[in-house]
């Protein structure tokens, strides 16, 4: 038994672990004690990748979204994600489930009422026509089918790594390996790593700063109390020491728990503000309107670089989410894949398209609309009042209360957030803390002193954002600039695996042909 705690201390990666570490203590000291000054060089630091390189980030997207249709229709989807006759382990609906919220986190619920707001007060709306137009076009556009794509890209090849070929080191640079070769041991594989690691920390700050303060004004509306950022604080790190304590005790099995009952409570409230929130029929058909104006255009709209910048719509907007799905790359794609066990690559693609993008279209379709709706007919100025206040939450909130039975509804999408961050809390960490070892064997599971430090690791950068209260535009900045280096590195791996899955067919069609001989 020592041997075996001596050899798992061997295999920690030092440097994989300390390095992040230090570097994220050394950021949260300059935001706690340089809130202004940090948030004015992280503006500036955004500005130059965004505005300068933005082309970059949507080449990156618009080309692995058609590489995961081309890898789903050729010969590489009939590739088994572990044996050729094994079984998946989880049903279709566990599966999806597990992958839609592992994916996605808390930020759902916060975009999805919200976002079409934050379109319809931007001047590129007007230039294109008008709000019933555009407004709920570009969420569907910014939340489907590029996004997703990333995640299957590289969910299916690290499953084929983890799965197929059976290598122990679950890391960024050894999906890299068969384009590195030795490199991949070296220098090059060790930045490649720290990229990941930063990346996912990134991700994770952004997705907690945006979402948490959601949570904390609904629990103040419900309490009848002011909240402060000490408040949100505070929340961030009794949810996370609860998804915590329960993934350190029940593992793949409470993620499984915990998703299902997520997926239930997110499905069973859009059900209700479908059906009862008094909007049933603008919802359907200006969400149908919305989807096939967002079909139609979708190569215009992935395309759009605004060079004179007119209004920097893309720049602001979708630049910002390829690269917010970048950085979450590092750790949803790992979940995926490992999840994806006995699938082909084509049902892994294809099916998380269904289910992935089927279910985030209906979020945005239903929880969108139903206060769009309110805003065409004049029930309600949503676009006033977040012009005048500028508080996105406390706007969230109202459109809640416009609602039946809002209390109850607004417990409901409380209780479902939380389920969200913990599901995809439980995906991050794993990721993490597989980072720490220098090689984990099939079914290993990281030490869970190396999870808890990870846990800690993970909430300090989006508490310290909150702390520097960070504008909107300023927590995109963190995901942009991680997403740069990453997008390089995410390219890499899709070439890595058309390169291995290649030679690993062309090897099967020789046993084949042999055996028939």
């Amino acid at each position: 038994m020592e041997n075996q705690t001596r050899n798992k201390k061997v295999q920690i990666d030092w440097m994989i672990t300390i390095v992040p570490l230090t570097i994220v203590i050394a950021l949260c000291i300059l935001f706690f004690f340089l809130p202004e000054q940090s948030n004015i060089v992280l503006g500036k630091i955004r500005f130059f990748f965004g505005d300068t390189f933005g082309t970059y980030y949507l080449i990156i997207g618009l080309g692995i979204f058609i590489l995961s249709l081309y890898i789903a229709c050729s010969k590489y989807g009939n590739i088994v994600l572990g044996r050729q006759d094994e079984k998946p382990k989880y049903s279709f609906f566990a599966w999806g489930a597990m992958m839609f919220t592992c994916g996605l986190a808390a930020d759902i619920l916060f975009y999805s009422f919200s976002e079409w707001v934050l379109y319809a007060t931007d001047p590129h709306i007007k230039e294109m026509g008008s709000i019933q137009e555009w407004a709920g076009v570009y969420p569907l556009f910014h939340w489907s089918f590029i996004p997703w794509g990333f995640y299957l890209v590289l969910a299916v090849a690290f499953g084929f790594m983890l799965h197929v070929r059976k290598r122990s080191r679950q890391k960024y640079s050894e999906a890299c390996r068969p384009l590195l070769g030795k490199h991949t041991d070296g220098f090059i594989g060790r930045i490649i790593d720290l990229l990941a690691v930063f990346a996912l920390l990134a991700g994770t700050a952004t997705t907690f700063s945006v979402a948490t303060p959601l949570m904390a004004t609904i629990i103040g509306e419900l309490l009848h109390v002011q909240i402060s950022r000490t408040t949100i604080n505070i929340i961030i790190l009794l949810i996370t020491c609860l998804v915590y304590t329960y993934s350190l005790l029940h593992g793949f099995k409470g993620i499984s728990f915990l998703a299902n009952v997520c997926i239930y409570m997110f499905f069973g409230l859009l059900a209700y503000v479908l059906l009862f929130g008094g909007e049933t029929r603008y919802i359907i058909e200006s969400g149908f309107s919305s989807l096939g104006k967002m079909i139609q255009n979708f190569i215009d709209l992935s395309t759009f670089t605004d060079p004179l910048r007119k209004t920097n719509f893309p720049q602001n907007w979708t630049i910002y989410y390829w690269a917010y799905w970048m950085v979450w790359c590092v750790a949803a794609p790992f979940f995926i894949g490992n999840i994806s066990r006995g699938r082909t690559i084509r049902q892994t693609i294809l099916g998380g398209y269904v289910f992935g993008v089927g279910s985030t279209l209906i979020s945005f379709i239903i929880l969108g609309n139903y206060s769009m709706g309110m805003q065409m007919s004049s029930v309600k100025d949503f676009i006033a009042q977040y012009t005048k206040t500028g508080d996105l939450y406390g706007m969230i909130v109202s459109i809640i209360k416009t609602m039946p039975f809002a209390p109850v509804v607004m417990i409901v999408v409380l209780v479902t957030m939380i389920a969200f961050y913990a599901t995809s809390f439980d995906s991050i960490a794993l990721t993490a803390s597989c980072y720490s070892y220098h090689r984990l064997e099939e079914d290993e599971q990281p030490h869970k002193g190396i999870q808890l430090m990870w846990c800690i690791l993970l909430i300090l950068l989006p508490i310290a954002l909150l702390f520097a209260k960070s504008s909107m535009s300023n927590l995109q900045s963190v995901s942009i600039v991680a997403a740069f280096p990453i997008g390089l590195v995410i390219v890499m791996i899709a070439v890595s695996f058309m390169k291995d899955a290649k030679k690993y067919i062309e090897k099967e069609i020789d046993e084949t042909s042999i055996e028939q001989k």
